[in-house]
């Protein structure tokens, strides 16, 4: 892996962090810029990682990725451009827009864009990332390897699609913490103590997505493995198909990928 620099050390940015380190990183090869001073201590604590509390401090390694606020991002680029030569810039901002970026770094071309969602802080995330044409393939493979230390990664040939995933794997597991809530309550509703709930719940969906990326079938199968004729699972699956939550699932996602399309143009228009 080549040394890093992170902008912003953020929840994320602390996630990426310690997976590299973890999977074989120098921590000394790795510099963080934090402006808050608790976060900078608790990262230098942690894992031993190089902090600043200003840009100007930092080494700049070929490898940046970009952790700050999309709000930020503006001005954090700016502060960033005259500095740029061949670096590697890997954004991880929600919403920003790799045109933008480079406008916003003086042109800097080499970027690519990530979507990481909330599961990298447990080492079991799933990124997007999409990179333009003139980026090389090792650069690729280079922000490929970053975003494999917290977890898998998927590329999207066209920039747009990043608003899909960041829809559903993004959003997704807002959507997974709700059907689980939703799963418990039921299960209180049933006579069953919110412990037992919660635990069933919890292991439930665990299990079920356990199995799924194991066995490497079609969803729909291992749900009709479950599904016996005449039994409580078939009485179960037609009260959601009667609720249409196929339907509603599918509007979530469509609801979401066309905010993430506003956020995009909204923080396009960022001075």
């Amino acid at each position: 892996m080549h040394k890093v620099s992170f902008i912003g050390g953020g929840n994320m940015a602390a996630a990426i962090i310690g997976g590299l380190v973890a999977s074989g990183t120098s921590p000394t090869d790795i510099e963080v810029v934090e402006i808050n001073a608790d976060a900078r201590a608790q990262l230098s604590a942690r894992f031993g990682v190089v902090v600043h509390s200003d840009l100007s401090q930092a080494r700049l390694h070929d490898l940046i990725v970009l952790a700050v606020k999309p709000q930020s991002m503006p001005l954090v680029a700016a502060s960033l451009a005259s500095r740029l030569a061949g670096h590697l810039v890997v954004s991880i901002a929600a919403g920003v827009r790799v045109a933008d970026l480079a406008r916003w770094l003086g042109g800097h071309a080499r970027i690519v864009r990530a979507m990481p969602n909330t599961p990298a802080l447990v080492q079991a995330g799933i990124a997007g990332l999409y990179a333009p044409p003139a980026v090389s393939q090792e650069a690729r493979s280079q922000a490929e390897a970053v975003l494999r230390a917290v977890g898998g990664v998927v590329w999207v040939a066209d920039e747009p699609q990043l608003d899909a995933v960041t829809a559903v794997s993004g959003s997704g597991p807002a959507y997974v913490f709700y059907c689980i809530g939703a799963l418990e309550a039921a299960a209180v509703a049933q006579g069953l103590t919110e412990e037992t709930a919660r635990r069933l719940a919890l292991q439930t969906f665990f299990g079920a997505a356990k199995l799924a990326l194991e066995s490497g079938e079609e969803p729909a199968v291992l749900q009709q493995r479950v599904t016996s004729k005449g039994g409580t699972t078939e009485r179960g699956i037609a009260a959601l198909e009667a609720a249409s939550v196929q339907a509603a699932i599918g509007q979530a996602v469509e609801a979401a990928s066309r905010r993430s399309a506003e956020l995009g143009d909204e923080l396009g228009r960022l001075a």
